[in-house]
């Protein structure tokens, strides 16, 4: 759409020269002659930008920028006169004008100055559009589950929310963490400012201080310029370190500083630098035994734990699955164009059994493959993936519940049920990568490849299983 423009000018020469130059450059154009009758357009037609004079009768071009700026404030403003003093232009930019040009003025900078204002204004309209959306989407409304435990989680957010405390996030891979952190920030009064992610788990140790606080030109090799760390691009909101008990020693001490007296350092910089923000930290790890190990800073650990919210693994609130299931069927039908109405009964009994050891995460992820491959408008029991039709990815009961009857019982085959559940459960664990699944069951990769050959476990929920 043409961008549309309100020329206002007691001068008709003015005018009309700026309307001729400004539709030439494919904007839509509407003259006034005063600031009056400017006031009285802008209450019959919307404006993406006024240009307007600053000496005019009836009423001035600051007269017009107070009350545009009142009533319209996403209108961008820019001030044309040959009456400027630098005292006028300091007054005009401190009420919101985006610039200020004197005649005589180049045709040249004016079309540039114009561009550039719709172009700013654009992007501010954007940012905020998108803000808005991400404070819907992380609503409390917008979270979807309705059980005890999610209950709980609701009433915790919406406490904590209020408050600057540091939280720690702890659960299983795929219950949400991030999904709780967001709506921590964007249902408190820090929504408007930024959400800061750093993934602990996926930064080198050589280029995480780097990442975290920033570097000078010239600090290390490939440190071509100044840089920004996390810390600083996050001041003033919410820094969220996921994966916190990935961080190494060395980073745990700085981190700790930079948390106690709020302060940074750059590397290379030899000056500090004052920050202020909230930190959300998440673990699927057991910071407590990392603490007892020696492996993880108890004072770091305090200072992140001041308050903690467990985020609760899937099959703990089971009776959220079909909620959920509809939710991501609903957002994945949207986003790739299908039109499924429904989970059959059969198929969501299906879901509802399944143990899920990659939780609400991997029913995403069942749910996005199960709408890209369904042909007809019901999801059936056969468009979900194999592993989830199979006994072995049903909840399973304790070996105290094992009975054996008259007729005895198949002991390869449970024995093979369990092994293939630790195996899913492994592959989860370790975000699908086959050679750190086989790490954590001490097994080695060649055995680990021969289970899941065994097991038909080519597909675990919508996770890869690279070898890399």
């Amino acid at each position: 759409m043409k961008s549309r423009i309100l020329v206002v000018d007691d001068e008709e020469s003015i005018r009309e020269f700026l309307e001729i130059m400004l539709k030439k450059e494919g904007y839509e154009v509407t003259t006034a002659e005063d600031g009056a009758r400017a006031k009285d357009i802008l209450t019959k037609k919307s404006f993406d930008m006024i240009v307007s004079d600053l000496q005019m009768p009836n009423m001035t071009g600051i007269e017009l920028l107070k009350h545009v700026k009142e009533s319209y404030p996403d209108t961008v403003f820019m001030l044309i006169t040959a009456f400027g003093t630098t005292e006028t232009a300091v007054d005009a930019m401190k009420m919101g004008a985006y610039d200020y040009v004197t005649k005589p003025f180049k045709i040249d900078e004016v079309r540039m100055n114009i561009a550039n204002a719709l172009r700013s204004q654009n992007l501010e309209v954007e940012v905020r559009t998108l803000k808005k959306e991400l404070v819907k989407e992380y609503s409390f409304q917008n979270m979807v589950g309705n059980s005890a435990p999610m209950h709980a989680i609701f009433d915790l957010i919406k406490r904590v929310s209020q408050t600057p405390t540091n939280i720690l996030v702890t659960g299983e891979s795929g219950t949400g963490k991030e999904v709780i952190a967001k709506a921590i920030h964007y249902n408190g009064p820090l929504k408007d400012k930024p959400f800061v992610t750093i993934n602990c788990g996926a930064i080198p140790e050589n280029l995480m201080e780097s990442e975290m606080f920033g570097h000078k030109k010239g600090s290390f090799t490939g440190a071509i310029a100044d840089k920004q760390g996390l810390f600083e691009v996050a001041n003033g909101g919410t820094l969220f370190l996921d994966e916190v008990g990935e961080l190494p020693p060395s980073i745990q001490v700085k981190l700790l500083r930079a948390i106690q007296e709020r302060i940074i350092r750059r590397v290379g910089a030899t000056d500090d630098m004052k920050v202020e923000v909230r930190i959300i930290a998440a673990t699927n790890r057991n910071l407590d035994d990392m603490v007892a190990k020696g492996t993880f800073r108890q004072d770091l650990f305090y200072r992140l734990n001041v308050i903690n919210i467990k985020s609760p693994a899937l099959r703990d609130r089971s009776e959220d699955i079909p909620s959920l299931a509809n939710h991501f069927l609903r957002k994945y039908n949207e986003k790739l164009g299908k039109n499924i109405n429904a989970i059959s009964t059969e198929a969501m009994d299906i879901l509802k059994k399944y143990n899920y050891p990659g939780n609400v995460r991997e029913l995403e992820n069942m749910m996005e493959r199960t709408v890209a491959l369904e042909a007809g408008s019901t999801v059936l029991p056969e468009s979900l993936p194999p592993m989830v039709n199979t006994t072995s990815g049903r909840k399973m009961a304790s070996s105290h519940e094992i009975e054996i009857g008259d007729d005895g019982l198949d002991l390869d085959k449970v024995i093979g049920q369990i092994e293939k559940e630790v195996l899913i459960k492994a592959i989860h664990a370790a975000g699908g990568t086959k050679k750190k699944a086989a790490k954590l069951l001490k097994i080695s990769f060649r055995s680990m490849r021969y289970r899941i050959e065994k097991y038909n476990l080519g597909v675990v929920g919508d996770d890869e299983l690279d070898e890399d």
